[in-house]
């Protein structure tokens, strides 16, 4: 569900918007689209945008096609082309096609904490879990592997903002790393959400639990005791959702 848009959207950043890809990508989703598909979507994810019915796996392989024809020629113009694909979208894969630019291999390396900016209009205008979900741990998730100290600073302060979806980011923002995953990093964006109302910021501590389960769960386990009834059941059924049934249902 996008947030309402501003009247007039902030200008574009220095750079060249690209509208060669711009318009390749729109008219290779076009060519991809299930129209039988596209009503239920659209129900499905509450969203003011239509949708044209092209399935995520090939939205994403046509997507990845069009960049490769169009390579972006610097960071300026990457960052100005991702936001003119985002705002003028008519269709909501138009959107998933963005975010698939900004987390593109053969442009990623622009992804660094000067493009946060960018990364942060996707999140708050977007304002939804599908958008979020992908952002999070393969955009923000790879700032934190490739620079862990400064960009270690973000999602302990989205952590903590009044915004629903920053709150979820900064959870699910390591959710890929693994044998890499920041412990204190993880408990910090935890710790300032355990008592957030919003069932998508409960849901997403759940799962950034039941995923560093999977490297260390006696650390979760700790966790899930050490934090008794400040844990709602929703992120504690989460977390322990790979555990046996004795641990799930222990109160």
């Amino acid at each position: 569900m996008e947030s309402p848009r501003a009247s007039t959207p902030p200008p574009l950043p220095p750079g060249r918007v690209s509208r060669e890809l711009v318009n390749a990508v729109h008219c290779a989703l076009w060519a991809q689209r299930e129209p039988e598909r596209a009503a239920g979507q659209r129900r499905y994810m509450k969203s003011d945008l239509p949708f044209m019915g092209v399935r995520v796996p090939v939205m994403r392989r046509t997507a990845r096609a069009v960049f490769n024809r169009h390579p972006a020629g610097n960071a300026g113009d990457w960052i100005a082309t991702i936001l003119a694909q985002w705002r003028e979208a008519k269709y909501r894969e138009h959107r998933y096609a963005a975010v698939e630019l900004m987390l593109n291999p053969s442009c990623i390396h622009w992804l660094t904490m000067d493009s946060i900016p960018m990364v942060d209009e996707l999140v708050v205008d977007g304002a939804w879990w599908d958008y979020v979900d992908r952002i999070a741990p393969a955009g923000l998730g790879h700032l934190l592997a490739a620079d862990p100290g400064p960009a270690g600073t973000l999602p302990r302060a989205w952590a903590r903002d009044d915004d629903t979806w920053r709150r979820r980011a900064a959870v699910l923002s390591q959710l890929k790393l693994g044998e890499d995953t920041d412990p204190a990093l993880l408990y910090d964006c935890l710790e300032p959400c355990l008592d957030h109302p919003e069932f998508f910021v409960q849901k997403a501590i759940g799962w950034a639990l039941r995923s560093f389960a999977r490297t260390d769960p006696d650390a979760v386990r700790r966790f899930v005791v050490g934090n008794g009834t400040r844990l709602s059941k929703l992120a504690r059924r989460e977390a322990l959702k790979n555990f046996g049934p004795e641990e799930s249902d222990r109160k």
